[in-house]
């Protein structure tokens, strides 16, 4: 079988992610990888083995030898690459948010779509494993039909000075973990089941220095059929990345905690290593979390962009997915200015 070569567009934070999940995939092989600066490619090269690097970006993207591009970089880039990668009618996935707002993200949907390559929107929430279960028990009428689901995301900041910056970025925390939460609500109620209105809280409580952006947030999501998405986002929680979901139906109930709920509870009196991603200590009472890539869904969405690629069939989580989303965030930063209910 011919191996599906990827372009790796990025050497930072959730490239990294990228390169673990893409460690237990069969299939592939990450051929090149580009970054702004050649000495973090040749770095992130080094680290996983990849035998191309490139500080270039346009000879990068015409490459003719690359079968997927991934698009791994800070949210500002993510328009200009895509529209580029559309115009050379080559296969893509970006990760999240798609657009820093709805414009972005419906110029680079409608690009991609135009242009008959695959375009895929890397939303790890909707592949992580125990919420793909809880989506099958859904399914199989195991809790009656959805009536709330509640999500939350939460830690104690990004790592990157960039993520501070709302000009950058398209907003603070609602913009940066909220995606994560409409993605699982969408995913639980069902995508037919569509998000009419929301109402949207924000504040910066902690962060003054940092952000001009909000640091904390809440997000109500109206559905069609009646029911209730309750999305809690936060940038100062302490202890390391919060990860939770709860999908109450009118016969049961689920619930999902990645992070909080590990099969590890360790107490070392110094510095013992890596925790957990955003964990503010490595000593103490830890919650170490094994195999974070296969845990978060990096090892099953790259696993389905893959295939996706090899058997020429379309992704299931695309770029109108991330485009919805972006409509979704737009109306929510509309009710969190004028404090009310907001049509999407």
């Amino acid at each position: 079988m011919r191996l599906v070569r990827i372009g790796m567009i990025g050497s930072g934070f959730v490239a990294e992610f990228y390169m673990q999940g893409l460690a237990n995939v069969n299939g592939h092989v990450v051929a090149a990888c580009y970054s702004r600066e050649l000495s973090r490619a040749e770095a992130f090269a080094r680290r996983w083995g990849i035998g191309s690097v490139s500080a270039d970006l346009n000879s990068f993207l015409e490459r003719d030898d690359i079968d997927l591009f991934v698009i791994a970089l800070p949210n500002e880039a993510h328009l200009p690459v895509s529209l580029a990668l559309s115009r050379l009618r080559r296969n893509q996935v970006c990760t999240k948010p798609l657009g820093r707002n709805r414009e972005e993200a419906r110029q680079m949907w409608e690009a991609a779509a135009a242009s008959g390559a695959l375009h895929g929107y890397a939303e790890t929430e909707v592949f992580a494993p125990c919420v793909v279960k809880a989506r099958e028990t859904i399914a199989a009428g195991g809790i009656g039909r959805v009536l709330w689901v509640r999500s939350r995301e939460s830690h104690s900041g990004p790592h990157s000075a960039h993520f501070w910056d709302v000009e950058k970025t398209g907003g603070g925390a609602m913009n940066d973990l909220g995606c994560h939460c409409i993605a699982a609500a969408r995913y639980f109620f069902g995508k037919e089941d569509r998000i009419t209105r929301v109402m949207a809280w924000g504040a910066r409580m902690v962060h003054h220095e940092k952000t001009a952006g909000e640091d904390n947030a809440l997000l109500l999501l109206q559905f069609a059929s009646g029911g209730i998405g309750h999305c809690e986002l936060s940038w100062t929680t302490k202890g390391g990345l919060d990860l939770r979901n709860e999908v109450h139906g009118s016969e049961g109930s689920i619930f999902t905690d990645v992070t909080r709920g590990t099969p590890i509870r360790s107490f070392t009196p110094r510095g013992a290593g890596y925790v957990i991603e955003k964990a503010d200590i490595d000593f103490g009472w830890t919650r170490p979390l094994p195999e974070e890539a296969f845990a978060y869904g990096y090892q099953a969405e790259m696993r389905h962009f893959v295939e996706c690629v090899r058997d020429g069939a379309p992704a299931r989580e695309d770029y109108h997915d991330g485009y919805v989303v972006n409509c979704v965030l737009d109306a929510g930063y509309e009710s969190m200015r004028e404090g009310r209910w907001v049509h999407v």
